[in-house]
């Protein structure tokens, strides 16, 4: 199998990335969302996790762009799904483009009959260039917020029904219910090695902010919390409640806890994002969380026409 290297404009060299381009790499996508959001949220754990999905080669899979300094410019991977940033002050020079085209020569290389990318809505360069290349909105995406002006108030636990904070063991339980959760979205389960590294294993994961609730001894609903180096607000990583205890406003009462937790900690606001393919944005707007921003997934088929 051939190496597929980008085209670049002159000025800037390709290779693969490794783990010691992590901090490059998170100071990169820190540049770019202070740039875009005027904040950050991202923490190099799931840097981290991305370089290890199970079947990405970074090798193969993922390229780093620099300029003549050797400073980093910009970054892709591809495997299932592709994300590219280019760095603020290299917008415009045609690195989005070259690194998308790589992307999508990798990803039918690999034989993936479609590529999926994620973009802000806000970046409309970026959707430009998407929708110009023949991709098409899959899904949309959307960060929520809830602001804590004062300490949220906490509900009574439907009756049987006990909360607690998550504990050293917890992960395997979690990891089930989470991903019987998402079987009815997601495109695959994930092992637990792939889904504890972008939670429970992740560094900024913290579990005594994760609520969990408990029908006697069976977890049956759970938000597990991030606390992200170098941000002023919480974040919720994932929310989970067990089929057959839906209903019963145990998704309400867990994320109460952990925003109630964060307060305590002193932030003010707490984030997560949910899709449209979920289904729970009305659950999270009768929480009391708003929309700050919102992201589209576009998909594009790769047909055997295209060129290799």
């Amino acid at each position: 199998m051939s190496l597929i290297v980008p085209s670049l404009p002159p000025g800037y060299r390709s290779r693969a990335a490794s783990a010691h381009d992590i901090p490059a790499i998170h100071a990169l996508v820190r540049a770019c969302e202070q740039e875009m959001y005027g904040r950050t949220q991202t923490d190099a754990g799931v840097i981290a996790a991305d370089l290890v999905r199970p079947g990405l080669v970074p090798e193969t899979d993922t390229v780093l762009v620099l300029d003549r300094a050797g400073r980093l410019a910009a970054r892709a991977w591809v495997d299932r799904r592709s994300e590219i940033d280019v760095h603020p002050q290299h917008r415009g020079q045609g690195l989005g483009a070259a690194l998308l085209d790589w992307a999508q020569r990798r990803a039918r290389q690999a034989g993936s009959d479609g590529i999926v990318q994620t973009v802000p809505d806000a970046d409309s360069g970026a959707v430009a260039l998407l929708r110009s290349r023949g991709y098409e909105p899959l899904v949309t995406s959307w960060l929520l917020e809830f602001a804590m002006s004062e300490e949220p108030a906490v509900p009574e636990p439907p009756m049987g029904v006990t909360v607690r904070f998550f504990r050293d063991g917890d992960g395997p339980a979690a990891h089930v219910l989470v991903q019987d959760a998402f079987d009815e979205w997601q495109e695959r389960r994930q092992a637990y090695e792939e889904w504890a590294m972008h939670t429970v294993e992740r560094p900024a994961f913290a579990p005594t902010l994760s609520a969990l609730a408990f029908a006697g001894d069976q977890l049956v609903g759970a938000a597990l919390a991030l606390d992200v180096p170098g941000t002023d607000e919480g974040y919720v990583e994932q929310v989970a409640v067990r089929r057959d205890h839906r209903g019963r406003g145990i998704a309400r009462l867990l994320l109460r806890h952990t925003f109630r937790a964060f307060h305590r900690a002193g932030r003010r606001s707490c984030t997560l994002w949910t899709h449209s393919d979920t289904g729970a944005l009305d659950l999270y707007l009768r929480v009391g969380m708003t929309v700050r921003r919102s992201s589209t997934v576009f998909r594009k088929a790769l047909c055997d026409d295209l060129r290799s």
